[in-house]
């Protein structure tokens, strides 16, 4: 899963840590932590670490105060030996004036004093719960998450691994996310798809996904630095990869028609004597396997480059038609009227707080749901690719027979969407990453009018989020969105917005 990974990490830096799913970024984190020894290499660690994996495990009757005392404990015995030092230090102990500068310097490190109430503001800033009686079983993934990525901020560790840290965090939460890790004085280690995150706390980043060579590439000078040294090793590897591809097939048609020509040598015309047809053949018989030779001696080095996503030419929707509503509402998942109409190349940012009603309005935009109230009406012939939120239940069908199902007229290669290799796979074998690729194809292969796209970005890596962002923007079908990614809200800032209330 990992290979030829090679690191430092100080106090002060900041890894981000990108890369599809399935390329081991949470392994990485659990060998950094010594939960998970590597087969081969070696990992040095010295300092305090704190690590928030992605879902906080209950054990028992655990509740939050037991994870605000373990997370605390270390400063409460950095306490309790300065006030053993100083008491001896009172009663003039031998070698006490030492043991309190030892403790001091300990204290003062962790900033031992200010630790509760660092703690304290996290969980405030955060959405995390602070009643210290409430069982951990109690709480969702959310809000365990919340409770353990509090503490490691109000915490003073020397450095911290954080496994997909914007996860379950509101706006305020987000930002007090961003602002801490700038200033603290741990090195980081963040695994993470939030390209705002990575663009404000990375100085750099560890791309893990495939490379010419097979290894990890780190990038210096932060998200900026990484985007251009990506693009650049894309160009030197698809370059590279279509010499040896060219090379190779020069080199195969030369054998061909070496092989060729040697079959003729021993067919000559008539009339022909025989010394002649075997001065012929004897020489053809030497280039054949002179090139046979060249091909075997030129083997390509270089694998085939990773995908690259393609959006399909897309229909702008026919002249005056458009998709209408009037007045929908759906019970109580979308209670307040909305009106609205979408035709041409339209664009729309469907905005608003968790629960106002987004996702109910796309899936009615989408044709998933029918109103209570209001109506909709959408033309005939008009094609809506409408993508949830979620993937639906994998089931034991392949990824090509469920793609041939779909009746798509797109090629499935065409897209840089779904790997070669899994093209044969039960769907339900893909990771999480693998099926929102999937699901994204699948809407685009009967090549729709109109994009309804819920959360787009979820379980997608960096470098397909940029590509996606890059290619809605100058399609000439509409496209109707709702996203929390920041990155994009900052990209769709001059579209129209409909807020949901």
């Amino acid at each position: 899963m990992l290979r030829g990974v090679g690191l430092t990490v100080t106090p002060g830096a900041r890894l981000g840590v990108v890369g599809e799913n399935g390329r081991g970024k949470s392994t990485l984190l659990q060998v950094l932590a010594g939960t998970l020894e590597p087969d081969s290499g070696t990992v040095r660690r010295a300092g305090t670490l704190g690590i928030a994996v992605q879902e906080l495990l209950t054990t028992g009757n655990a509740t939050v105060g037991d994870v605000l005392d373990a997370e605390s404990a270390l400063t409460r015995a950095a306490l309790r030996a300065l006030d053993a030092a100083a008491t001896a230090l009172a009663d003039g102990v031998p070698g006490a004036e030492d043991a309190y500068a030892d403790a001091l310097r300990a204290a003062e490190a962790c900033e031992a004093w200010d630790a509760e109430h660092r703690i304290d503001a996290a969980l405030d800033a955060l959405g995390a719960e602070r009643d210290r009686s409430r069982p951990l079983a109690e709480l969702s993934v959310g809000g365990r998450y919340r409770v353990r990525l509090a503490c490691l901020l109000g915490a003073e560790h020397d450095f911290l691994l954080l496994d997909e840290p914007t996860n379950h965090l509101d706006e305020d939460g987000l930002t007090y996310l961003t602002v801490r890790l700038t200033a603290i004085r741990a090195g980081v280690v963040m695994v993470s798809h939030d390209r705002a995150l990575l663009a404000a706390v990375a100085t750099s980043i560890i791309d893990l996904d495939p490379t010419r060579d097979g290894l990890p590439r780190v990038y210096g000078d932060g998200y900026r630095g990484y985007l251009a040294g990506r693009a650049a090793e894309r160009e030197r590897w698809e370059g590279e990869y279509a010499r040896q591809q060219a090379e190779h097939a020069r080199l195969a048609a030369s054998l061909a028609g070496a092989q060729d020509r040697l079959i003729d040598a021993w067919r000559p015309d008539k009339g022909v004597d025989k010394h002649k047809r075997a001065t012929r053949a004897s020489s053809r018989v030497r280039t054949f396997h002179r090139r046979r030779d060249e091909l075997a001696a030129h083997p390509v080095t270089v694998p085939e480059p990773s995908l690259r996503f393609v959006l399909p030419e897309l229909p702008v929707m026919p002249e005056d038609s458009a998709i209408v509503l009037d007045e929908v509402m759906l019970d109580d998942r979308l209670r307040r009227p909305v009106s609205l109409v979408i035709d041409g190349p339209a664009r729309l940012h469907v905005d608003g707080r968790n629960g106002s009603g987004k996702s109910t309005l796309l899936a009615i935009i989408g044709g998933r749901e029918r109103p209570t109230s209001g109506s909709r009406r959408v033309p005939a012939g008009l094609r809506i690719g409408y993508l949830p939120q979620e993937s639906p239940a994998p089931g034991p069908l392949t990824v090509r027979r469920v793609w041939e199902a779909a009746g798509g007229t797109v090629p499935l290669g065409s897209l840089g969407l779904v790997d070669r290799r899994d093209r044969d796979r039960p769907v339900r074998e893909l990771s999480t990453g693998g099926r929102r690729r999937l699901d994204l194809a699948m809407l685009l292969a009967r090549r729709p009018h109109v994009l309804v796209l819920d959360e787009p970005t979820n379980h997608l890596s960096v470098a397909l989020v940029d590509e996606l962002t890059q290619a809605l923007g100058g399609t000439p079908a509409a496209v109707v969105l709702a996203t929390h990614d920041r990155a994009l809200r900052a990209d769709l800032a001059g579209w129209p917005r409909l807020t949901v209330e």
